[in-house]
């Protein structure tokens, strides 16, 4: 099967930090389909040996087991090319025209890694330049959108010249291996599923924090926030993966099908659960690593006066037969206590106690998701200091766990995110994107977050950076009788 990949924004960070080394680790492991073509697309008056020198260059920054060897390089950058386009203008679309016309390729991805200004803009070109073919699939980044108007907007003037199964919104956190192993896990396997239910957990905890600040990005994020950068998409989808129904079957409409089903359960916010359940925070000056580190306000772009949160902690409910009453919370921020993403998930205690415990939560299920990736499951269990014990109520359960590290158990065969993502687009496989009426629904949930935060004068709470974010946020989840992971 022949492609060409255009990637507009082929000279800006996306492609340099994610994509581009993506596409080289599929090449290396031999599953980027040949007869394959990629054609960076920016403003920069750049010749095709030029482009490949730049993609060389910044290689130099991947992590050393990713970076391609002299010979390597050399046959990857046999398939890089590029076209000087200002997006902005129609009449530079033409040269996108005959740069695809020398060959015709069996599958053409227009991969549009812009600002989402440019989202509708793009999309529109194309379709008068006539370049969107059934042959076409467009992959849309995040965030698609800055509120539930746009979003819509965005969505009706793309799916006026590409139908729905041509547009694939990218989510890389479905793209992540630990992310399909919770799938494989819940419908693969016969031991959770009957268990995964109100009557035998208590709770889930949802956390993706970040030592980073918000590095050379915070013009850009004033505008954006942490809401709108990772509960909206990135948690929310997680929630989804966790709380949804199992499908009828793996294809794509059956398993999106039931993520929406879920996004449409989240209990309604009332002016009561957004004072109390919703947390927003900023980062003034601390330590991170032993090293000081400014204040959000602090920070290049940054208004000294921003409300901007960098911080979010919250509390939402699944309103359905199988999850009634089981509180899930969400907790994401920059410049906090260590770069950890996971999933937690608490059972119940033991109906009856028979043995003595030195601890609150007996049974859990972490879902890691980085730097780490794999599953644990903590279990109790009686130690050696229990073998003249006589009687079962004198005896003490210590814990211990279950550790599946994926990257040990299965090494060079993992796949990354962004690289797993970019084959499905090529084979046109919608399973792990985003469908329009998901980010619909999404959007409907957060709005009210956000005209609440309007009129909020007090503003996010300040938290030291190298912590775990605002006291509020313990203090909520301690409400239920519950506390973090890394707490109790």
């Amino acid at each position: 099967m022949s492609f060409d990949l255009v990637l507009f924004g082929g000279t800006g960070d996306l492609a340099w930090r994610k994509l581009m080394p993506a596409l080289f680790q599929a090449f290396r492991h031999g599953t980027l389909p040949q007869h394959g073509r990629i054609i960076g697309v920016g403003r920069d008056d750049l010749s095709d040996d030029q482009y490949r020198a730049q993609i060389r260059a910044r290689f130099d920054d991947v992590e050393l087991a990713k970076r391609p060897s002299a010979e390597e390089f050399s046959r990857f950058a046999a398939l890089l090319e590029f076209v000087r386009m200002d997006l902005s203008r129609p009449d530079d679309y033409a040269r996108l025209t005959a740069a695809l016309a020398q060959r015709h390729a069996d599958t053409v991805v227009m991969y549009v890694a812009t600002a989402p200004s440019l989202f509708t803009t793009v999309c529109e070109q194309l379709a008068v330049a006539g370049l969107n073919t059934p042959q076409t699939r467009v992959v849309l980044e995040k965030p698609l959108g800055h509120d539930l108007a746009s979003n819509r907007a965005i969505n009706e003037a793309v799916l006026k010249v590409f139908g729905e199964k041509q547009v694939f919104r990218i989510d890389h956190y479905l793209g992540k291996p630990a992310v399909q192993n919770l799938f494989a896990l819940r419908f693969g396997n016969a031991l959770f599923e009957p268990l995964w239910r109100r009557e035998h957990i208590a709770n889930i905890q949802i956390t993706i924090a970040e030592e980073l600040g918000v590095e050379k990005r915070g013009a850009f994020y004033e505008t954006t926030g942490a809401l709108r950068d990772m509960v909206q998409n990135h948690a929310l989808q997680l929630l989804c993966a966790i709380g949804m129904e199992p499908p009828i079957n793996s294809h794509a409409d059956a398993i999106r099908d039931e993520k929406l089903k879920v996004l449409r359960s989240l209990k309604p916010w009332t002016p009561e659960a957004l004072t109390q359940d919703v947390i927003r925070g900023q980062y003034s000056a601390g330590t991170i690593g032993g090293s000081p580190v400014a204040a959000y306000r602090e920070e290049a772009g940054v208004s000294p006066q921003s409300h901007t949160e960098t911080f979010v902690a919250l509390r939402t409910e699944i309103s359905n037969w199988r999850w009634a009453g089981v509180p899930f919370y969400i907790r994401t921020g920059k410049r906090l206590a260590g770069r950890d993403a996971r999933i937690v998930v608490n059972f119940r205690p033991t109906p009856h106690a028979i043995f003595n415990s030195q601890i609150g939560v007996a049974n859990r299920l972490v879902i890691n998701l980085q730097p780490k990736d794999g599953l644990e499951l903590h279990l109790l269990a009686q130690g050696q200091n229990n073998r003249q014990s006589t009687s079962a109520s004198a005896q003490t359960l210590l814990p211990v766990q279950l550790d599946l590290d994926f990257d040990k158990r299965f090494g060079t065969e993992r796949v990354g995110a962004y690289e797993r993502l970019l084959l499905d687009v090529i084979d046109g496989r919608l399973n792990l994107f985003v469908r329009s009426d998901e980010q619909i629904e999404a959007w409907r949930w957060v709005e009210p977050i956000l005209e609440h935060w309007k009129n909020d004068m007090q503003g996010p709470r300040l938290y030291a950076a190298g912590t775990w974010g605002p006291s509020a946020s313990s203090a909520m989840i301690a409400r239920d009788g519950y506390c973090w992971a890394e707490e109790c």
